[in-house]
């Protein structure tokens, strides 16, 4: 222990080493997808920044740490955003200074078990107080939430039907301080141990008392997924080989059919050939096919992503203009300061307009559908307005083209695992290149994954689903609740903090003749 103590006495050294135990938490997610690994994952970093000789030192490995963990979650955005991916990761790894401050203030030292209660509890809703600001829609969104890593797990998506992603991540950022004050802190065990038989009681309530989604009939659900179409005319060429694969589906029973983002490159109002052309392919399977347009619009200016739903006679009105859009990619924020990112990646040379609102469609046989674009899927808070307003089935059409051959296609599939759960609705996830996936509405999968070297068209049979799950009923509750922890713990800190610079009270000064009450008797 001494000659580690001695090796990360030099700052650069122990950066390196909080960058490295930092970036150790993804791989919990998918590729790799040991999510056995997330309950101890976070213990090697919360070790070393325990052990931090100072607050501002502890605030160091704190961000050096976090700087690690969105480069590995976010490192497949390197060969677009070169050097800016560098620059991304260490804006949001300062989340986490302050969080390696907390760390270092209830477990440094030899800590009472008083402070390492308190510090189950506080270190925890520190982790989902960054979380919540890096869910921003200008910092990248929800992307590597540390209870998205537990999508395969029965038991963790039952406790995201009753507290969202949300309250996975509370629990497993738990378990990761009760085994490392197990470690380094073993006359606190009482308190460790009281943490884990508290996370797994909850996870048993959650598991007995959590309502299971209400299932009607199966719906036959297709999914079309052209694979890779690049060069000169792959619009076009795409349309084709969609158009393709969809007459696959002829005489198959399917009631709804869903081609990925971008899948028609056109404005439909500007190419009236091709809204014929998905009019005759509806009319055929027996169909209505939700495409999605990425194009300039004839009706108004800007490029738009759109969800567009089509019928027998062509597209039904119902339109769904997506909102949240992928920062860098469809737009640069702060583009008089940041637009030299174009220069040096393949950042976005022209904002695309956002949608206003979300959308509900009904298909026209009973079926209420919620879409979503892209990584739209990854925040909880629009599957759930979806859900509030009716959906029966959740759809989220994607593209993750250009990062065909990294970990993001499958971490992309992954979080529609979590929105199901959450909501107690099915999801859809439409790629053109892969992964594309189904889950039922407990966050089970439904049916084959279409991987990355896939082209075809996939039947389904999705049971739509209604009822309300507490996440829907109630929301982000363990947010508010992280939120409150920290407020009261503020004030408790400033509280003592207030009394120990308060000096001790000096006596009054007897006088010669007479007594301090009464000076001069």
């Amino acid at each position: 222990m001494k000659t580690l103590g001695h090796w990360l006495a030099s700052p650069w050294r122990r950066s390196t080493a909080a960058a490295v135990v930092g970036a150790l938490p993804v791989l919990a997610f998918p590729s790799p997808s040991l999510w056995w690994f997330a309950p101890v994952a976070l213990v090697p970093w919360m070790l070393l920044v325990r052990s931090a000789p100072t607050g501002k030192r502890a605030a160091h490995d704190g961000w050096w740490g976090g700087f690690g963990f969105m480069l590995a979650m976010h490192h497949w955005l390197l060969p677009n955003l070169h050097v800016f991916t560098f620059v991304i990761a260490a804006l949001l790894g300062a989340l986490w200074a302050p969080w390696g401050r907390l760390v270092r203030r209830l477990l440094g030292g030899v800590p009472s078990r008083g402070r390492v209660a308190a510090a189950l509890v506080v270190v925890p809703s520190g982790w989902l107080a960054i979380e919540l600001v890096r869910s921003w829609e200008g910092l990248g969104g929800p992307w590597g939430v540390l209870g998205a890593s537990q999508w395969e797990v029965e038991p963790a998506l039952r406790l995201a039907s009753v507290g969202g992603v949300w309250l996975p991540s509370f629990l497993v950022v738990a378990l990761n301080l009760a085994v490392a004050v197990l470690v380094a802190v073993p006359r606190a065990r009482v308190p460790a141990v009281t943490c884990l038989v508290a996370t797994v009681a909850a996870t048993s309530a959650a598991w007995v008392f959590s309502p299971r989604p209400d299932t009607g009939d199966r719906v036959r659900i297709a999914l079309v997924q052209p694979g890779v179409v690049s060069g000169r005319d792959s619009a076009d060429r795409r349309f084709d080989r969609e158009e393709q694969l969809t007459r696959e589906l002829v005489g198959q029973g399917v009631g709804l059919i869903v081609w990925g983002e971008s899948s028609v490159g056109f404005d439909l109002g500007a190419r009236p050939d091709l809204a014929r052309r998905l009019a005759a392919l509806s009319r055929e399977t027996g169909a209505v096919i939700l495409v999605n347009v990425d194009a300039r619009r004839s009706d108004k200016p800007g490029i738009y992503k759109s969800s567009v739903l089509i019928g027998p006679d062509g597209p039904t009105g119902d339109r769904y203009d997506k909102m949240r859009l992928v920062p860098f990619g469809e737009y640069i924020p702060a583009r008089s300061l940041l637009g030299w990112a174009t220069s040096v990646g393949e950042a976005a040379g022209e904002d695309r307009r956002r949608g206003s609102r979300q959308v509900v469609m009904d298909t026209g046989n009973g079926l209420r559908i919620g879409p979503m674009v892209c990584f739209e899927s990854a925040f909880p808070d629009m599957s759930r307005h979806l859900a509030e307003d009716g959906a029966d089935v959740l759809l989220a059409q994607s593209s993750t083209s250009t990062f065909q051959h990294s970990w993001a296609p499958e971490q992309h599939a992954s979080l529609a695992a979590l929105r199901a759960a959450e909501t107690g609705r099915p999801m859809v996830h439409a790629t053109l290149t892969g992964v594309s996936a189904v889950y039922g509405p407990s966050g089970e999968r439904v049916g084959p994954w279409l991987g990355t070297e896939a082209s075809a068209a996939q039947v389904y049979e999705v049971p739509p689903a209604h009822g309300t799950t507490p996440y829907v009923r109630f929301g982000d509750w363990p947010l508010h609740a992280a939120l409150l922890v920290l407020a009261v713990w503020g004030v408790t800190e400033a509280v003592r903090f207030r009394r120990s610079t308060r000096g001790p009270l000096v006596p009054p000064v007897r006088t010669a003749h007479g007594s301090p009450a009464r000076p001069g008797h």
